[in-house]
């Protein structure tokens, strides 16, 4: 498995859908969708990632203050971070709060209707959400704000096609509808990430763009695929086809810090949500982490987490 596909099941994306929308130019409105929104759809989440479909027409999309973009059919707008934004046919207008004008819809789905009666645009809003903080080496890479065009998407039809189909299911409360467009986001949001790559320039330095180097990208995925394998840097460049040398320079040069390192780190990262989502005794969850001793893993947890294993568990769970 790839070491972006590894990170996102371990991070347990999972989608969700709350909102079908009929807007009429002029239109603006300011989203902000928070974990208590979202709970009754995903339940705990850490992070949240709003996204908006068109369906039908067009509008302009920005973080608050920064500079807008235009949306049309079959368009998706992500905000990874999740910023407050602006949406509507004019952003100049004073914005009402998505929220105000929200109705319960059938199936506990909310719908819009708001505008000024002229040029129709329909939008189909969701999220994407886990509650891992293994999530955050990817957030932390992506931009604020980014867009995929479905018709550059691969299947193009066949998504624009499902998308709109179970949007109108979802607009008519059709059952199993709103399960259909939340599995269709997680896929967009993969999408959108590997087309992001697939844009960033030649000198871009970080974790996505070491995913484009195949070198780098071979050993992330060794190093995710088999965490508590006793990895060291000569057999990881072996394996990706480099010396240790070259491999130790390269990774630490796109990534930003040495093989071994980003190792130690993701191995706390999984021992983390290992403590939080299994009843594991911590000298299991050592052992599958990688670690030869519970003592090792005591003082190595203490030091990146500000406190031991077991009052960490307590703390979250």
């Amino acid at each position: 498995m790839d070491a972006l596909s590894n990170v996102l099941r371990a991070a347990q994306l999972s989608g969700g859908v709350f909102l079908h929308a009929e807007f009429t130019a002029p239109w603006c409105v300011a989203v902000s969708v928070t974990p208590q929104f979202c709970a009754p759809f995903l339940g705990p989440a850490a992070t949240l990632i709003p996204y908006h479909y068109v369906v039908e027409g067009e509008f302009d999309a920005a973080l608050e203050g920064e500079q807008r973009r235009k949306l049309r059919r079959g368009e998706l707008v992500l905000f990874p971070r999740n910023g407050s934004h602006l949406l509507g046919s004019d952003l100049a207008l004073p914005p009402v709060r998505a929220s105000d004008v929200m109705a319960p819809a059938l199936g506990g789905l909310y719908s819009i209707r708001h505008g000024g009666g002229g040029a129709a645009t329909t939008v189909i809003c969701g999220f994407l959400g886990c509650d891992s903080a293994q999530a955050d080496i990817v957030v932390a890479a992506l931009p604020a704000m980014m867009t995929l065009s479905v018709d550059e998407a691969g299947s193009a039809e066949w998504i624009r096609s499902t998308f709109e189909y179970a949007a109108h299911e979802v607009a008519s409360g059709g059952p199993g509808s709103a399960t259909v467009l939340a599995k269709l986001s997680e896929l967009l949001f993969v999408e959108a990430i590997r087309r992001h790559i697939e844009t960033l320039p030649a000198e871009q330095t970080g974790w996505l763009a070491g995913l484009r180097d195949p070198q780098v990208a071979r050993a992330l995925a060794l190093m995710h695929g088999d965490v508590a394998r006793p990895w060291t840097v000569e057999e990881l460049g072996r394996e990706a086809g480099m010396s240790r040398s070259a491999l130790a320079e390269r990774f630490s040069r796109l990534i930003g810090m040495a093989p071994m390192h980003y190792l130690a780190r993701w191995r706390l990262q999984t021992a983390a949500q290992q403590l939080k989502g299994s009843s594991a005794s911590l000298a299991q969850v050592a052992n599958q982490a990688g670690y030869d001793s519970e003592a090792a893993f005591s003082r190595a947890f203490k030091k990146s987490f500000g406190s031991s294993p077991a009052a960490w568990r307590r703390a979250v769970g």
